[in-house]
């Protein structure tokens, strides 16, 4: 999760957002580049009290700012190529949940189990335990096993809505009488929090997402508990 002046991006709990986060370095390195680049000629025709009385055209010069700039730009269109195929890829997943949007607070369904749905409720702060988070804890927390392909039917049945965990790289947008989906593995257990990334409502800052990742013996344990 985000912490206090985090300038940058959340640590990365699945290989998409490990990728993003690559994408996300090798871009701004190029744009570091180009804006050192820049700033240093433009100090220089500043600063330079020297002119070329005799310069007419610059052909060579011409041709190389305009060519250097596209092949930099193929250089952050490919890659980002590539990571737009790969999160629309839908490897085979082993669990489907349906997460469903309403004003305010989300709904969610395992498909793969017989009746096994609840709703989560952002956790009220006169309600909140000593080592809860203010307007990010659920009462009651989406499982998945970690280390598994897992499939998100994203749905809402009022207004737009947007499923937003940063931390697996995962924003899918919930719209009514429509059914996107997304496809994410989680690399390491823990808790990962999101919350609703579409203004909503009056109460749109107040419908947070949390996912607790754990190995699969553990989540075969709690879906049995569950559905018994």
């Amino acid at each position: 999760m985000a912490t206090w002046a985090n300038l940058g991006l959340q640590d990365s709990s699945s290989p998409l957002m490990e990728q993003l986060n690559f994408f996300h370095d090798h871009t701004l390195l190029i744009l570091t580049m180009i804006t050192i680049l820049v700033g240093y000629i433009m100090g220089i025709l500043m600063f330079n009290k020297f002119t070329n009385r005799f310069l007419l055209h610059g052909q060579t010069i011409e041709i190389i700012w305009t060519v250097l700039p596209a092949i930099i730009l193929m250089f952050i269109a490919f890659p980002s190529l590539r990571l737009l195929y790969l999160m629309d890829e839908i490897n085979t997943p082993s669990i489907t949940l349906k997460s469903i949007g309403h004003q305010w607070y989300w709904s969610y369904e395992y498909s793969d189990f017989l009746n096994l749905e609840f709703d989560s409720y952002m956790v009220p702060t006169n309600e909140l335990e000593i080592n809860g988070f203010r307007l990010l804890d659920v009462d009651n927390r989406v499982v998945l096993p970690m280390n598994n392909q897992i499939r998100i039917l994203v749905t809402a049945t009022d207004v737009l809505h947007s499923w937003t965990v940063p931390s697996l790289g995962v924003k899918v947008d919930a719209t009514p009488g429509r059914l996107n989906q997304i496809n994410f593995l989680i690399n390491r257990p823990g808790l990962f929090f999101g919350q609703c990334s579409e203004i909503c409502g009056a109460n749109h800052s107040f419908m947070p997402i949390v996912i607790e990742s754990i190995p699969m013996n553990f989540f075969i344990k709690w879906i049995t508990s569950m559905t018994n």
